[in-house]
């Protein structure tokens, strides 16, 4: 069994192309394994069914998600083109990243039983086993090839270990089960005295290349070069026992000590101390995964950011200096200066991570690097820095949303791993980030330090595509052509002319500009889409009110942009909307009961069109309306030619797309009035624009015609 806790992620640009087959079907073979051993400790089924992490979903999901993510990401590559089970393909694809500590909706989820989830996973296994034995493999295996997608998701899966070992940790006691595989230290003693050391400064260099042998998540790639100050860092990471200091000095009861964030948060939670530490006739106690044992002083305090921050504050004002987290910067000089082996090259596990220990968190003095100590592993440590790109940013087309979504200065960066961080999460250069208010198993260590941090107050948007949506919907209109979402609003508001105006679905919103335009008129509307790159925008406006973004002038020269919500009139309207990420070919359950649904340019998108086309009247009330524009630009790299929907020949005869519209549709729809031409532009540059005209047809929902 612990050779399930022993692994290493894959080196991909060494050996044979049979011999790395083999590597890989053994490290995903053992990633699986290990994943649901994990949820061997809970207690019975009825706990995979409850939420103890408030901000997460319950374990059913986790169990679910990990195997629908293989399945949804080897379509997306064109690994594989069948589904296994679409609606579970559905439920369980996308996780939660709140916006904040009180907003995920516990609504609209009937969950499956725990058995029909474990044999779905069952099949998912066997679907990637035959992948990575009978897929042609070539060497080596970079962010281009197919087997990148594989090594993704069991990289994935790998994150899901520890994030669902966290919520595990939050369940009732009662409803978990301490088994041999989970095993935890037993060492623990006096805390030793926490202490500043100098370090001295120099370049930190950071970013990967395309060629590096290691699999890495798209925030990775680029470059980042910093002159790191001089600084002090303290000795050990933060303790229980030094942390107790804060807790017994009033620390959450004084809110000079909190940012204001912080504060918000305390006063919503009502936390007293650390989440894992339990009151107990006078004394503490404390929570492991699965154990609750007499507290050990000496292992690291676990606490969120913002515990974190008011922690460093409340030291700088009884030490006279400035104490605060460390930098990003600062965390990579400390670590580069002790020559620390990397995963997967080293031979045992230099520090408490890897899963290579123990189940748990050890003593802050059990590792030592130097005169420092758990430069890696133990807990996570967190950081001054929200997360970005680097310079040379790129997502990576099969999974754009991983990091782009939290690059909204909301998610600071944890470095370092924990116990529990396997495979990319035990890196050098992994970077991971969370919300500031999540719990990871994440505590921290100061430093020292008279130069301030420069934190970024808005990031501007550089992906060039959200870029050119940005402008698109919000931006300034182009010879004289009336803004695209704007018009595709007013005239589906147009055709509504006498008809129930309650709710409104808008299907491939992008940014969402149309869908806070219907809502001047609904009473409510969804804004869907495809990509959280571009959902992550629209969130922002509805959130903050404002979007920053960048705009290509010519080659390398940028400009730089903002708009607000209010200049559109729209900022009355932030209540009546709300966006998620969704596949409109596999849309879950609770997005139906609309009146009237918007496609503004999606079914030349779309990857299956033809099925969008005739299961989206399930979606509509009787009587409801279809609005729907494309250009009908047809292309295999979105969609296969065996499922265009027109813009070929039938017969021997042209056969138009809006031929296909009207054969599809005419069971469930029938058409409103003529199709009519909508012209939109694109901005590329200041002086290159795409110049497009799209064709609306508006279909309403009738009784279905019987033969």
């Amino acid at each position: 069994m612990t050779d399930l806790r022993n692994t290493r992620t894959t080196i991909l640009n060494t050996g044979t192309p049979e011999a790395k087959r083999e590597e890989i079907l053994d490290y995903f073979h053992k990633t699986f394994t290990l994943d649901e051993k994990l949820y061997d400790t809970l207690a019975s089924d009825d706990a995979f069914y409850l939420r103890a992490e408030p901000l997460r979903q319950p374990p059913i999901f986790y169990l679910g998600h990990t195997g629908v993510f293989y399945i949804n990401k080897l379509i997306i590559a064109k690994i594989i083109d069948q589904r296994i089970k679409s609606t579970f393909e559905s439920m369980f694809a996308v996780g939660v990243d709140e916006m904040s500590w009180d907003d995920l909706d516990d609504t609209h989820y009937e969950w499956p039983a725990v058995a029909e989830v474990k044999a779905y996973r069952d099949e998912v296994r066997a679907v990637v086993d035959t992948v990575i034995r009978k897929f042609p493999l070539t060497l080596p295996i970079t962010w281009d090839n197919p087997f990148w997608t594989i090594i993704m998701g069991i990289e994935h899966q790998r994150i899901h270990l520890e994030t669902s070992s966290v919520i595990i940790r939050r369940m009732p006691i009662d409803q978990v089960r301490h088994l041999p595989l989970w095993d935890i230290c037993t060492e623990s003693g006096p805390a030793p005295d926490n202490e500043l050391l100098p370090v001295p400064g120099g370049q930190v260099v950071l970013g990967k290349s395309k060629d590096h042998p290691l699999y890495g998540w798209d925030n990775e790639f680029g470059s980042h070069t910093f002159d790191v100050k001089d600084f002090s860092a303290s000795r050990y990471l933060v303790s229980n026992r030094e942390y107790l200091a804060f807790v017994e000095d009033g620390g959450y009861a004084t809110a000079a000590l909190w940012t204001e964030e912080g504060w918000n948060w305390a006063g919503y939670s009502k936390a007293r101390h650390p989440l894992f530490w339990i009151p107990s006739e006078g004394d503490w106690r404390f929570r492991t995964m699965t154990r609750v044992i007499p507290m050990p002083w000496d292992w690291p305090v676990e606490v969120n950011q913002l515990e974190a921050k008011a922690f460093c504050n409340w030291m700088a004002q009884k030490r006279g200096k400035t104490i605060r987290l460390p930098t990003e910067d600062e965390w990579y000089r400390l670590h580069d200066l002790h020559d620390i082996p990397d995963q997967p090259y080293w031979d045992h596990a230099p520090g408490n991570i890897n899963l290579e220990h123990w189940a748990s968190s050890c003593p802050v003095n059990r590792f030592h690097f130097g005169d420092f100590y758990d430069l890696i592993g133990n807990v996570w440590q967190w950081t001054e820095t929200p997360t970005t790109g680097f310079a040379g940013f790129a997502v990576h087309p099969v999974y754009d949303d991983f990091s782009t979504p939290t690059f909204d200065t909301r998610h600071n960066l944890i470095k370092g791993g924990s116990w529990i961080s396997t495979g990319n999460e035990a890196t050098r250069d992994s970077r991971y980030a969370f919300r500031r208010h999540f719990f990871q198993h994440a505590g921290f260590r100061y430093v020292a330090s008279e130069h301030p941090v420069e934190l970024p107050e808005a990031m501007y948007e550089s992906d060039l595509v959200v870029s050119q949506y940005c402008e698109f919907h919000f931006g300034e209109p182009y010879f004289n052509v009336e803004n695209f979402p704007l018009q595709c609003a007013r005239l589906a508001v147009a055709v509504m002319e006498g008809r129930p105006k309650r709710r409104a679905l808008d299907l491939g919103c992008a940014v969402g500009r149309a869908t806070f335009e219907l809502a001047r008129t609904f009473d409510f509307v969804n804004g869907l889409d495809f990509s959280a790159r571009f959902i992550r925008i629209a969130f922002q406006m509805q959130e903050k009110g404002v979007i920053h973004f960048e705009q290509v002038e010519e080659g390398d020269i940028v400009s730089y942009h903002e708009r607000h919500l209010v200049e559109f009139g729209l900022d009355t309207v932030t209540d009546r909307v709300e966006f998620f990420q969704a596949d409109a070919t596999n849309l879950k359950p609770q997005f139906t009961g609309y009146d009237l649904v918007l496609a503004a340019n999606l079914i030349d998108r779309l990857y299956d069109p033809i099925k969008f086309l005739t299961t989206i009247h399930q979606r509509l009330n009787m009587g409801g309306v279809l609005v729907l524009t494309s250009p009908y630009t047809w292309l295999e790299e979105f969609t296969l030619r065996e499922n265009w929907v027109g813009g070929g020949r039938r017969d021997g005869e042209p056969y138009t797309t809006l031929d296909g519209l009207k054969d599809l549709l005419v069971g469930h729809f029938q058409m409103i009035g003529t199709p009519r031409e909508v012209e939109f532009v694109i901005r590329e540059t200041r002086r290159k624009f795409q110049h497009t005209v799209s064709q609306m047809t508006a279909w309403e929902r009738v009784n279905p015609i019987v033969a």
